[in-house]
Formats: structure tokens, C-alpha cells, sequence
């Protein structure tokens, strides 16, 4: 039986990724497409709905993007959202303005709570603003259902035809209410059940790869992380003996990380993968030598992963198919999401490159947040400690070094690192059990456990309204912050240490809280904490003399620090 779907068709936004996730939380699948997509596609595809993200254009202006009038004429129920809205009111006959004040942030919005989305809901509360053009004159049948000070149109719609176009960004934590309003979307108007569970998808993909393998050979690439763990276990159900998994020690891992894999994946762990370890530390020193680019790190190290493979492809015989754990964040940070501008490459992103042995590419979990990564391997039957484990990025610490990458410099992260993520979990465990105050109160974090962390977020999902979003958000933090690692600045600066002058490294920490890791907020880990990460590492770590927090928010940085 075919599931349901909604589309979500990608104008540019920077939140494209973040609707997707809002539909899936009401258990509705939900697939992002261009706004190029030939409109054939998106009806062969029978959707239930079709959501128009946000973008950076002027809908008015010569050559922005712009929907055909024909997607507003089949009768299939649509959502318009900041530009998706503008845009749907120009084709349609409105008028869209650049008003002399725009309109970015918290901003306190009325609805009209007759309309479907709004219904039951305050009449006033808050909204996420993020444009500079406006709806300045609705197209015909259609009525206002929403204003701002500013903005007198926040929201419209022609109910007879289930169009709704919203001025603001429901799907951001900061408009209140906003995942329910989305929600009343797909399941009220495009009349979807919200049936769709993670467990439905572990076994669809496992059987669309077993029908794709066939007697072929695969090759996977395993990292030992959350999402090539996750798709090397779903592989191995799928096609058993006929998988080969390759770990490439590249020698940018975290402290004794390539010999835990092994212990895990290897011949005497849990697992049977045929698992092959490869130690490519030199010859990835070698290539970095002298780079400092962090566009040109991430490109040798994804270039010599694939080598790597190439040859060890050739060693087993012929390879049909490499598998890899690219998840959405990956996609969309490639700027291959939809319309999304490049922020980063990924080495797993983007296809394989001209001269690789393989026939075709396989990525189970392409379209899945981290979040859903881990509920797929709970479904797999992994260990809770190897779904939990923190997330790694695939070129390692290539990214947590900046400028040039050596292996002095790697010892230096990985020491301080590993003494950072020991007193973090420490203090967890140490306030957990009661020291002066909770978890929650002591490292700004909630002390419910990660399963309780699932749990909540399906209730959520199938009753968003015994939750706000805001109560979803806190409640759903894990006891630690949800990605916490050191980094080697670039820096080095004067310091005194046993009374002789040292010209250092400096150390910066790095610790964020998210649900979805495509915005993110530094944890508020209390002073105490710091102040005895740092006298550890400036004592036990050679080479570093200072000690930074990076308080920065994603955006405007990203989690990594290139």
C-alpha cells in the first residue's frame, strides 16, 4: 500500500529541512523537491498536500523562481510559507510590495481563530518573522486571517480551494504553536491519517535494498558513528554475507575511537560485517601537509575516502554498490537539498567521483534527521549506547583543527577532547545523583533520560496539543548537551606556566543543544564545570596554554567549526 505524501517544494529557504521535520512529527512522510521539479513529477507522485517553502528572492522580480498557476488549479491542498506565501498571492492576482519596514524575529502576531489552522488556538501570541517583502493586496476569494503591526496580511487563505499561505515560519521552535498549525495542515485539510512510523520505513528501506542489491556485492563505508552504524546494520539485515564493511582509520578520530570500532564491529563483536579495517593515518598527513582551507581539507579528505575504497574494492573483487550514512543535514549543508545555498561540502554528499569502480551509490537514511537516524537504529535492534553515541563528522578531526593538519596538532585535540567529554559526563552522572542540584538546574539541560526522550517526542507527534513547542523542546534534551567536543584553535598566544614564559595553543570548547542539529544553541555548562575542563587540559595537554567557550548559535555558525 502506498503511503501517504506531502511535498515540500524548495524555494531557497534556509528552513526547507525544517518543514520536512515538522510534517514527519505529525507521522505524515514528507519529501523535498525543487521548484524545478516538472510538475508531471509531483502528480505522478499523488501527493495528499504540497507545502511552498520560504526563499530569498522577490517574487515580483524578473527571474525569481515562481510556480506555474496550474499547481493552484489541481485541486491538491496547499501551504505557502514567507516567499511560498508572497508568490502564491502574485500568480494568483494579489500584489506583493517591499514595504519600508520589514519584519525579522519574535513578533507578536492576531489570528483569526475561525480559520482552520488557528482554530482553538490564543488569539494572540508569537510568531518568527523573516522577510522583506510583504503581501501588500490578497488575490481574489481569499481573506486575511491573521495581521501584525506591520504586516496586515500574515496570513490568507481560500478555504473552498485549500490554499493557505502563512507571511511567518511555523516551522521554527520561535513561532508558538507553529508545528501544531502545520499539523492542522496535513492532517485537517489534506485529510492525511498520520500512520507513518519509523518502524514502517526500517522495513520499506530494507526491502527496496534487497530488491535493489539483488545477488550484487556491496561495499559500506562505517565510520563507527551514529549514521554509518545505523546503515551498516540496516545493509547487513538486508543483504547479509553479500556486505562488506570498511573502516578507515584516517587518523583524524577521537582519542582510542579506531580500536572501540573494531571492538564492535570488528570479527569478535555483536555484529557479522565482514568488517575490514584500514590504518591510512600517513597518507592522509601526507595530503594535508600544508593546507589550511577549510573547504580544501574537507574535499582531499573526502577524495582520498573514496581512494581508499577504490583499492580496497579491487582487493575483495568486483562492487556493485557503495553504502554510505549521508543523512538530510549532510544534504542540505551540500546545497543539494533542493535550492539551499552551499554552507559546506560533505565527503558522502554529492555522488562518487569520475573514476570510482562502483555501479551506484546507496544512502538508506538520505532523507532522515539525526533524531529519526537514532529511532531507526532502536528499530534495528542496536545498543541504546551505540544509537546515543555523540555525533561525529565524517572528515573527524580535520575540521576540529584549524589551518594546517599534523599529527602533533592531532594529539593535542584528541587529549583535550577526550578530557572534555570525561568531566562532562562526570558532572552529569555527579549532579544526576543529587550534588546541591539537578541536572537541569546545574548544566542548563533536562535530566529525563534518552528513552523518555523518544517517548515524549511521540507523544508530541500524535497529540502536539498536550505540549507546547517550546515544553517539546526542553523536554526532549538528553541529560548532555546533544554534541560536545574540543577544537584547536589556530592561536597561540603568550601564557606563563612554572614560572617560564610558553607560546601555546589555545583550546576552544564546543557544546549545543538541538533537536534537529539544523539550528542549534551552546549549552549554558556552569563555571565550575569549565573551570575544571580547564585546569585539566592546560595541566595534561602539551602544547595548549589557554582555554575558550564558544557560546555562537547555529545559525549564525555552524555546530562544527569549519
Amino acid at each position: 500500500m502506498q503511503k501517504e505524501l506531502v511535498v515540500v517544494i524548495d524555494y531557497g529557504g534556509q528552513y526547507n529541512q525544517l518543514v520536512a521535520r515538522r510534517v514527519r512529527e505529525s507521522n505524515v512522510y514528507c519529501e523535498i523537491y525543487s521548484y524545478k521539479t516538472d510538475l508531471e513529477k509531483i502528480w505522478a507522485m499523488n501527493p495528499k498536500g504540497i507545502i511552498l517553502t520560504g526563499g530569498p528572492n522577490s517574487c515580483y522580480a524578473e527571474g525569481a523562481p515562481k510556480a506555474p498557476k496550474e499547481l493552484f488549479e489541481k485541486g491538491v491542498p496547499i501551504l505557502g510559507l514567507c516567499y511560498g506565501a508572497q508568490m502564491m498571492m502574485h500568480v494568483l492576482g494579489g500584489r506583493v510590495e517591499t514595504p519600508e519596514v520589514g519584519e525579522y524575529g519574535k513578533t507578536e502576531i492576531q489570528y483569526d481563530t475561525s480559520s482552520v489552522l488557528f482554530s482553538g488556538l490564543p488569539e494572540s501570541s508569537v510568531c518568527w518573522m523573516s522577510h522583506f517583502d510583504r503581501i501588500a493586496e490578497i488575490a481574489p476569494d481569499f481573506r486575511i486571517t491573521a495581521h501584525t503591526s506591520n504586516c496586515p496580511a500574515a496570513a490568507v487563505e481560500n478555504a473552498s480551494k485549500n490554499l493557505y499561505a502563512l507571511q511567518f515560519h511555523p516551522e521554527v521552535l520561535h513561532t508558538i504553536n507553529g508545528t501544531e498549525m502545520i499539523r492542522r495542515f496535513v492532517i485537517e485539510v489534506c485529510g492525511c491519517k498520520g500512520d507513518w512510523r519509523m518502524d514502517s520505513f526500517v522495513e520499506e528501506q530494507i526491502a527496496l535494498i534487497r530488491e535493489k542489491v539483488g545477488n550484487g556485492k556491496v561495499l559500506c563505508a562505517l565510520s563507527g558513528g551514529v549514521d554509518s552504524s545505523v546503515a551498516a546494520v540496516m545493509l547487513s539485515k538486508a543483504v547479509g554475507n553479500q556486505l562488506t564493511c570498511v573502516f578507515v582509520d584516517h587518523g583524524l578520530l577521537r582519542k582510542n575511537e579506531g580500536d572501540e570500532v573494531e571492538e564492535v564491529f570488528g570479527p569478535n563483536g555483536p555484529y557479522q560485517l565482514n568488517f575490514i579495517r584500514v590504518n591510512a593515518a600517513s597518507r592522509y598527513y601526507a595530503k594535508l601537509a600544508g593546507v589550511t582551507e577549510p573547504e580544501k581539507k574537507r574535499k582531499i579528505i573526502g577524495e582520498e575516502f573514496i581512494r581508499v575504497f577504490e583499492e580496497e574494492a579491487k582487493k575483495i573483487g568486483a562492487v556493485d554498490f557503495l553504502v554510505q550514512g549521508t543523512i538530510y543535514p549532510d544534504v542540505v549543508e551540500s546545497g543539494l537539498g533542493g535550492e539551499s545555498a552551499v554552507i559546506k561540502s560533505h565527503h558522502n554528499v554529492g555522488g562518487l567521483p569520475e573514476h570510482v569502480d562502483f555501479k551506484e551509490i546507496i544512502e538508506p537514511l538520505r532523507n532522515l534527521f539525526k533524531d529519526e537516524v537514532r529511532k531507526a537504529g532502536l528499530e534495528l535492534g542496536i545498543p541504546e549506547k551505540l544509537v546515543f553515541r555523540q555525533p561525529f563528522p565524517g572528515p573527524g578531526l580535520g575540521i576540529r583543527i584549524i589551518g594546517e593538519v599534523t599529527a602533533e596538532k592531532v594529539q593535542i585535540v584528541q587529549d583535550a577532547d577526550a578530557i572534555f567529554r570525561e568531566e562532562l559526563e562526570k558532572a552529569c552522572a555527579r549532579y544526576g545523583e543529587g550534588e546541591g542540584t539537578s541536572v537541569s538546574e546545574k548544566l542548563g539541560l533536562s535530566d529525563r533520560g534518552k528513552e523518555s526522550k523518544l517517548s515524549l517526542s511521540d507523544q508530541c507527534a500524535e497529540d502536539p496539543r498536550s505540549h507546547t513547542q517550546e515544553q517539546c523542546a526542553e523536554d526532549l534534551k538528553p541529560c548532555l548537551p546533544d554534541q560536545y567536543f574540543a577544537a584547536l584553535t589556530n592561536m597561540r598566544s603568550v601564557g606563563v606556566m612554572g614560572d617560564e614564559r610558553t607560546y601555546d595553543y589555545a583550546i576552544a570548547l564546543r557544546a549545543v543543544n538541538t533537536i534537529d542539529f539544523m539550528t542549534a544553541d551552546a549549552a549554558e555548562i556552569p563555571y565550575d564545570v569549565l573551570k575544571r575542563v580547564m585546569n585539566r587540559i592546560v595541566n595534561e595537554v602539551k602544547g595548549v596554554n589557554r582555554v575558550l567557550y564558544d557560546v555562537s548559535s547555529k545559525p549564525p555558525g555552524t555546530v562544527e567549526m569549519e
